[in-house]
């Protein structure tokens, strides 16, 4: 989500499963008509405290990942498991005589 349009997509996203109307977000968040329909355009840039707003009434974050990580996000936000054993797996695997160059358990 690295562009004006695909965060607005998002947040029409999260809008619609919500069941919420634009008129409810624009009163919790305390924006007007005309700055919501831009946000949610996708077509216009608008402020980071306009964006603050609208996610924290929508039970968002908003978070910088480096992006690096962002491949390790799947759609839903969760972390996927890490392909590199933790020292916790190794020594786990040690104990159960297992070989370290398997994957883990």
């Amino acid at each position: 989500m690295n562009t004006i349009p695909s965060l607005s997509a998002q947040l029409k996203a999260r809008l619609a499963s919500q069941g919420w109307t634009q008129a409810t977000l624009r009163e919790a968040a305390g924006v007007s008509q005309r700055t919501l329909t831009n946000v949610l355009s996708g077509e216009q840039d608008f402020k980071i405290s306009t964006l603050l707003a609208l996610a924290d009434r929508m039970g968002l974050d908003v978070v910088l990942v480096p992006k690096g990580a962002r491949a390790a996000l799947d759609e839903g936000g969760a972390a996927t498991p890490a392909r590199i054993p933790t020292r916790v797996q190794r020594a786990l695997r040690r104990l159960r005589g297992a070989d370290d160059d398997q994957e883990p358990r």
